[in-house]
């Protein structure tokens, strides 16, 4: 099959969260297992080069319409990591819509992500071949399944479906009626309770579009599937979803193991495998000493890395710097907060624990660091509101840390306590309180430190489970292929 994706992130070159890392783990598997995968990206001039290289060729052209008029720009192509084939489109508007320095967070998003998403369309319909799919991610892209069906592209695109994956429903790409006639949509048609009217706010909702539109629609784990058919779960899309049940479907995200792999990693120092765990102590050991930390047998590594927004349940996060010690745990920090005052609050923590021998916060977006704390800890802890999927937990069993989660979403699909399954490899607990976290990490410790044999039990389960993206990939064919 022929697939184009498109998206507004891809690891490692434009990430945020993990619509990022599972641009690049579906791409490439698809990749292997023999289809032809087109990924269109805008061209941030954010983009981490260091891992592109570009063709030495002209850009191919494509005139774009938006608010009224036709825009020159050009669709450029490089390669990741010498696998993937990207292109970028570089848009000429004087607005320099994807010249800000950030991908994310501009007042005029919906303008930004409208115009690059009729850009994609304008240019695959002035090419001779037709995709098979257009796999589109979130709101940012979600309009593309409408607009195919426009009666300009429409004849065009006959024979191609489309799917869209909805990574976290918190973000809908609310508009106004002008958004939609802006790309050459006709908003007096289309802003009705059957397509893109909000069923809240009465505004547009690009995200509702797009579910009505696709024809496949996907989140990112079977339990996160459940939870947005409630009201609160759904941020009001649940009915809509509920009325498209015959083509919603959650599929559980997988993980990059040639990317995410602690027999493979670059940026740690000691690899290990399920069979030899000895070298991850002395990962530890590296990255304990390269904070000014010490390095205690008697003390497990308790470490979080997330974005500091109230869905990852920054209250238990920040409630814990107090609790470490008596908790018996060493803690390690990394993220960093959009919101200036969340900032603020975890700036003075991290000031106040600058020089803590078993504490640190670091507030700061650093990937290689990321794998270090990974292959460091012996706990990672993820107390979130909601999960839709969540990467973080898969990342840390594969690289023998234990996780501690809140049973939602994808954490409730892949990490199990006692009785939950017969084979545990993590902790849960349920509510939002800070309390019960902690109660999950005083049972975690009360292994760690008098029972290391279970402990090395539960590190090898969870390193021998497979969370790669082959299920997941061979769902989304299946899902491709199948004739509604």
């Amino acid at each position: 099959m022929y697939i184009v994706q498109v998206a507004s992130e891809l690891a490692p070159i434009a990430k945020i969260g993990g619509l990022a890392d599972v641009m690049m783990g579906l791409s490439r598997e698809l990749k292997w297992k023999g289809h032809e995968v087109a990924i269109f990206l805008p061209k941030f001039d954010c983009l981490e080069k260091k891992y592109l290289t570009f063709k030495h060729e002209p850009a191919q052209p494509v005139t774009t319409y938006f608010q009224g008029q036709w825009y020159a720009g050009g669709m450029e192509q490089a390669k990741l990591n010498g696998d993937l084939t990207i292109t970028f489109y570089d848009s000429h508007h004087p607005k320099k819509f994807f010249h800000r320095g950030c991908i994310y967070g501009e007042s005029d998003d919906n303008d930004r992500f409208l115009h690059f998403s009729r850009a994609v369309v304008d240019f695959l319909h002035a090419q001779e071949r037709v995709p098979d799919i257009i796999h589109v991610h979130d709101w940012e892209t979600a309009i593309i399944a409408c607009l195919i069906r426009e009666p300009e592209f429409r004849a065009h695109f006959a024979k191609t479906k489309t799917v869209l994956t909805i990574h976290n429903f918190d973000y809908q790409g609310r508009c106004s009626p002008h958004n939609l006639d802006d790309i050459g949509l006709h908003s007096h048609e289309c802003m009705t309770a059957e397509q893109f009217l909000d069923p809240i706010t009465k505004d547009g909702n690009l995200l509702k579009g797009g579910i009505m539109y696709a024809d496949h629609v996907v989140t990112v784990s079977p339990t996160y599937a459940k939870e947005v058919l409630t009201p609160q779960g759904g941020k009001g899309l649940d009915q809509v979803l509920r009325a498209c049940s015959n083509k919603f479907v959650g599929i559980l995200n997988g993980l990059d193991y040639s990317y995410w792999n602690p027999e493979i990693d670059r940026f740690i120092a000691h690899h290990y495998t399920h069979k030899d765990t000895e070298p991850k102590r002395r990962n530890k050991q590296a990255t304990l000493h390269e904070f000014g930390m010490q390095y205690r047998q008697d003390k497990p590594l308790l470490v979080a890395i997330a974005r500091l927004v109230p869905q990852k349940g920054i209250q238990t996060l920040k409630a814990l710097f107090a609790q470490a010690e008596s908790l018996g745990i060493q803690y390690f920090l990394l993220g960093t907060a959009p919101d200036p005052r969340v900032h603020e609050d975890f700036a003075q923590i991290a000031h106040a624990y600058a020089d803590h021998p078993d504490i640190r916060c670091v507030l700061r977006t650093e990937e290689s660091l990321a794998h270090k704390l990974y292959a460091a800890s012996d706990m990672l802890l993820v107390p979130s509101e909601f999960e839709p999927c969540g990467l973080t937990q898969l990342i840390a069993m594969k690289y023998g840390s234990v996780p501690i989660v809140r049973r939602t979403g994808g954490l409730a699909d892949t990490v199990f306590d006692m009785g939950d399954n017969n084979v545990q490899n993590g902790f849960c607990f349920n509510s939002m309180q800070s309390s019960e976290a902690f109660h999950a990490i005083q049972r975690a410790v009360e292994i760690f430190v008098h029972d290391q044999k279970k402990w090395h039990t539960l590190m090898k389960q969870g390193m021998e489970y497979d969370f790669s993206w082959n299920k997941p990939t061979d769902s989304y064919i299946a899902l491709y292929e199948h004739h509604s």
